[in-house]
């Protein structure tokens, strides 16, 4: 049976798309009701589990052989205004959709002893930020799109300032203020390009315009300036560390598995097919600050001895990569920067993770203080060792063809940020080694290790499906490149076709 046809046998005329997204909303007004606290828990996990059902069968019957929009859903909001309900994806947001709503029931099961005050607050923002993220992978209007995007900041926000570390105020807020003022900017390129665009919001009827050069210049750099932000590109990224040490373990594994995608996700969606010869223009500049981000991003991260901060920085040499792939405007490097985005959620928010089942154990983040965690939880040790790997993109694990296919798309087109490249993967070796050899090999050192417990049921429930990722990925990407191919293909000839 084809996919097409499945298609029109089971959804046809049914919102999937609403469904998908409002599902948790629904949710989040129903936790007020509940009594008990393995009530909330078992039903905010039942929720998120179905939303991820949806996702992977919109994975699964999604139509590989047309860059088209598919699922469309287009409803008038404000006619006046041009402003319109339209939702639709494609091949690269039905594998973020799918990610969001792996990470959104990990994210649940991460909590479940983690998260103990203020329990039902804390399921109510976990389910209106996934609400908000699966709606941004969706949207058709800008404006809708702007909607999801900014509320965003708010649950994420909260489940900082409320449910962090001891410094969590201050992280919450310089979190609020870069990715507020990067937004507000945003906004102003919006409307720009609403009124040149002929007072409509609709993506696809934008992307159809063509814009005047220097107009194109100006509306590249208010995106680049809310993008970089996200991403974060250096030297917008001193929000990030912060807000990871401090965040729970859950707001840590959205940070780094889907928010930290959103700007990328706006290069791809708005910069590069709607500003094609503004993208060709700062391209250079963009492969520099990639570049410098990658190889900073790896020197940071190897001076770091908190374990959660230095994941942080290592994000931002990895994030570094997907954006330096995306600009190399080659098969090979958007394609790799796509793949790694999708990568850098299941491995990073993998580490998150298991970060947040050690220090629940010994209330500790400093490296030095730990040693032999493979004597004495050998399950945990080795689960992370195959994290550290893929992180480490070694051959077999999803991180390598994610690196190799950048890699391979930017030599020829920017030898100097290749090789920066190739350094940071080195300097990214040192430091995942270091941590290795520090915290799972030697002598014992952590105090009361004697009576550390190993994984438990729920938290291989957490790992495996990751851990089934890292090597699908990595020994078999053939599905996966299949579903972005037409899309990225039609991207590129979006933006080479009409580059300086």
């Amino acid at each position: 049976m084809t996919d097409s046809l499945m298609t029109s046998l089971f959804i046809e005329n049914v919102p999937i798309l609403s469904i998908l997204i409002f599902l948790p909303a629904i949710g989040a007004l129903c936790v007020p009701f509940l009594s008990g606290k393995n009530a909330v828990r078992w039903f905010t996990l039942t929720i998120l589990f179905v939303d991820f059902l949806i996702a992977a069968w919109l994975l699964v019957i999604f139509d590989n052989s047309t860059a088209q929009m598919q699922f469309v859903e287009s409803k008038p909001w404000v006619p006046s205004l041009g402003i319109t309900y339209k939702l639709g994806i494609d091949g690269v947001s039905v594998l973020f959709l799918f990610l969001t709503s792996l990470l959104g029931w990990i994210c649940v099961l991460a909590s479940w002893n983690a998260i103990d005050k203020r329990l039902k607050e804390f399921m109510i923002c976990l389910l209106a930020i996934q609400s908000l993220m699966l709606g941004v992978f969706c949207a058709l209007d800008l404006l809708l799109f702007y909607v999801f995007w900014e509320a965003m900041l708010v649950p994420m926000y909260l489940m900082i300032g409320i449910w962090g570390g001891e410094d969590r105020i201050y992280a919450a807020f310089k979190f609020f203020l870069y990715t507020l003022a990067g937004s507000l900017i945003f906004l102003v390129g919006i409307l720009v390009l609403y009124f040149e665009g002929g007072r409509t919001f609709d993506i696809l009827v934008l992307m159809d315009v063509s814009y005047d050069f220097e107009l194109q210049r100006w509306v590249f750099i208010a995106f680049l300036i809310a993008f970089a932000v996200k991403v974060p590109m250096v030297p917008f990224h001193t929000w990030l560390p912060d807000a990871h040490v401090q965040a729970p373990t859950a707001g840590s594994i959205i940070l780094a598995g889907v928010l930290l995608k959103m700007g990328a996700y706006g290069f791809i969606r708005f910069s590069l097919p709607m500003l094609p010869d503004a993208s060709h223009y700062f391209a250079p500049l963009i492969q520099g600050l990639s570049a410098v981000a990658i190889v900073y991003g790896g020197f940071l991260a190897l001076a770091q001895q908190d374990i959660k901060k230095l994941i942080a920085y290592s994000s931002i040499s990895h994030m570094g990569f997907i954006t330096l792939g995306l600009f190399t405007f080659t098969t090979n490097g958007t394609t790799g920067a796509v793949i790694q985005m999708f990568n850098h959620g299941i491995t990073t928010g993998a580490l998150f993770l298991f970060i947040g089942l050690v220090y629940e154990r010994t209330h500790s983040r400093d490296i030095p203080a730990y040693g032999g965690l493979l004597k004495t939880i050998p399950f945990y040790g080795i689960f992370f060792a195959i994290f550290l790997l893929s992180s480490m993109a070694v051959p077999g694990t999803n991180g390598f063809i994610g690196e190799i296919l950048v890699l391979s798309g930017t030599f020829g087109v920017n030898n100097w940020a290749a090789t920066a490249g190739v350094l940071g993967a080195l300097l990214g070796a040192a430091y995942l080694l270091g941590i290795y050899r520090q915290m799972l090999l030697g002598p014992v050192r952590i105090p009361g290790a004697a009576k550390m417990w190993d994984l438990n049921v729920r938290e291989l429930c957490c790992a495996l499906p990751l851990l089934l990722f890292v090597f699908w990925l990595g020994f078999y990407p053939k599905p996966f490149l299949s579903i972005l191919q037409p899309t990225l293909k039609h991207l590129l000839e979006q933006t080479v076709g009409a580059g300086l």
